[in-house]
């Protein structure tokens, strides 16, 4: 049987371990990178190296069991990012837990929400987590024990040392020895890794199961990555991208520096620092440290990985301004449902990028672009609804079938406009739920954003359709000025004017405001932009 010509493939699949055993898998990693620099919390200049999360991982590992869990069981964490999270989450997963992280800035019914989803067993959280949701954490039955980050006591709690390691109160008398360990065994294509959640942009979350397998086809990915990077990561832990690229850094012996909570000063300053020469981050940051005047050394930075949407021309070229020594810009397309990303740009294989793209098809993995009426493939240069079959597709949804989200021929439908182009590299035009309908055209709201983010006068925007009785929809756009900027509606309505076609013009208004609402991984939430719009007509 022949592929169809139109599918866009990979001809290098990947290797994957035989054993298809996550925690194994980073056991023997940690151990090889040994007494190497893993973990820096750049805040407080504090270090983990990766024997350190070694030891801590097969110490928690065996205490988890001791603690009951059982392969399939849930282990939860809810907390900001700490130098800890990392040995929990390879401690559960070798102990055959299904791994799932908790956005620590969900408001109570949003945390009860996942956590019933979940139901884990065990609850890893830090004391700031504690203290706000005490109340919802002890009224879930499920949760059998709660774990403190930190070295306040609380009673009915644990803490995080006394699993992880050797002190007075330790449930160990000694530390796990490395030649004696095992990881408890599973069925890596079919046994869960993680469980996370699907961002929520057009109802609420969904547990999204991900495999043993589909994690290791990741962080496998061939790349030029090598234990000389040094990496600033920003995205949430909680989220697919940045728990998966953290691990696919920490796989390949970078050295990973994060900060508990993002300012531009502190970012800057960290970059200087540590001499990073890696950048992991989201286009509304992105977007930020373009506009933002620094004293500070940024010409260790060699290259940037961004991630939620694609970027322009425009604004790849005011990023080189920013950044001397950038060598390129790695983008990538994915979601939470495709584990991490399906498409990567080619910077850490060839060296080379292409602006506006994200990249070409991932090992393992077959791509699409269906025609939205029939579901035929198309050609290049032909807007369609992006497609994916591959093992990285999640295992299924909790309490959801995933079949409803496959197409005739076993593809999953993301439910994104994009096309590709001669050389088989993806665009991503927008959400297909998120298309403005305006009389016969569909208007993408981020090639609108794009144009607006080119003005001076304008720090962040989103861009919905305001329902109107003859057009369908009008383009409105709201925005958050840049400090001490006072931009027009009517200035940023000629703007866009002189810019864009006649359809993609703001016949809706501007409107301005504090900040746009987003998702974790910077995604704007249209639905809370939508409802505004309508109430201020």
């Amino acid at each position: 049987m022949l592929r169809n010509s139109k599918y866009l493939f990979n001809p290098d699949d990947n290797f994957v371990p035989s054993k298809l055993h996550l925690g194994e898998f980073f056991i023997k990693t940690f151990k090889k990178y040994g007494d190497k620099a893993a973990l820096i919390n750049g805040a407080t200049d504090t270090t983990l190296t990766y024997n350190d999360i070694l030891q801590a991982s097969m110490n928690i590992s065996v205490c988890l069991s001791e603690l009951g869990l059982k392969k399939g069981e849930t282990v939860g964490i809810c907390s900001e990012p700490t130098l800890e999270t990392w040995s929990v989450i390879v401690g559960a997963v070798c102990t055959g837990g299904v791994m799932t992280p908790l956005n620590v800035r969900y408001v109570k019914d949003e945390l009860r929400h996942v956590m019933n989803i979940s139901k884990p067993k065990i609850l890893f959280c830090s004391k700031q987590a504690y203290d706000n949701h005490e109340a919802i954490f002890k009224s879930l039955v499920y949760i059998e024990k709660i774990i403190l980050f930190g070295d306040e006591r609380v009673e009915g709690t644990l803490l995080y040392e006394d699993l992880a390691t050797i002190t007075p109160n330790s449930m160990l008398k000694e530390n796990v020895n490395y030649e004696e360990f095992e990881v408890v065994d599973v069925q890596g294509q079919i046994d869960t890794a993680f469980l996370m959640y699907s961002s929520g942009t057009t109802g609420l979350p969904k547990g999204v199961m991900q495999t043993h397998l589909s994690a290791l086809i990741v962080f496998n990915l061939s790349c030029l990555l090598d234990p000389t990077h040094i990496v600033l990561n920003i995205t949430p832990w909680y989220h697919a991208m940045g728990l998966m690229s953290t691990f696919i850094y920490l796989s390949h012996g970078c050295k990973h520096v994060f900060l508990p909570k993002y300012e531009t000063d502190l970012y800057l300053k960290t970059i200087e620092k540590y001499k990073v020469n890696l950048l992991v981050l989201v286009p509304p940051v992105l977007m930020a440290l373009i506009k933002t005047s620094s004293q500070y050394d940024l010409s260790s930075v060699r290259a940037i990985m961004s991630a939620a949407a694609a970027l322009r021309k425009e604004t790849i070229e005011a990023i080189n301004k920013k950044f001397k020594n950038l060598k390129g810009i790695c983008q990538g397309y994915g979601m939470t449902e495709t584990t991490f990303v399906v498409t990567m740009d080619t910077l850490f294989t060839d060296g080379t990028c292409k602006p506006g793209s994200v990249g070409k098809v991932v090992p393992n993995t077959l791509i699409k672009i269906a025609d939205v009426a029939t579901g035929e493939p198309l050609g290049p240069h032909q807007n369609g609804e992006v497609c994916v079959k591959s093992p990285l597709i999640l295992k299924d949804y909790i309490g959801h079938d995933k079949n409803c989200c496959l197409d005739k021929d076993g593809f999953f439908r993301t439910g994104d406009v994009g096309y590709y182009d001669e050389e088989k590299y993806l665009f991503i035009a927008d959400r297909l739920k998120e298309l403005i309908k305006y009389k016969a055209y569909q208007v993408p709201p981020a090639e609108i954003e794009a144009v607006l983010l080119q003005h001076e006068g304008v720090r962040d925007v989103g861009v919905v359709g305001l329902p109107h009785p003859e057009a369908g929809e009008l383009p409105v756009a709201f925005v958050v000025p840049q400090p001490g900027a006072n931009p027009t509606a009517a200035e940023l309505q000629q703007f866009v004017a002189e810019r864009l076609s006649n359809p993609k013009h703001l016949r809706g208004g501007v409107h301005f405001v504090k900040e746009i609402s987003k998702t974790a991984s910077g995604k704007i939430l249209r639905k809370h932009l939508r409802e505004l719009a309508v109430n201020l007509q």
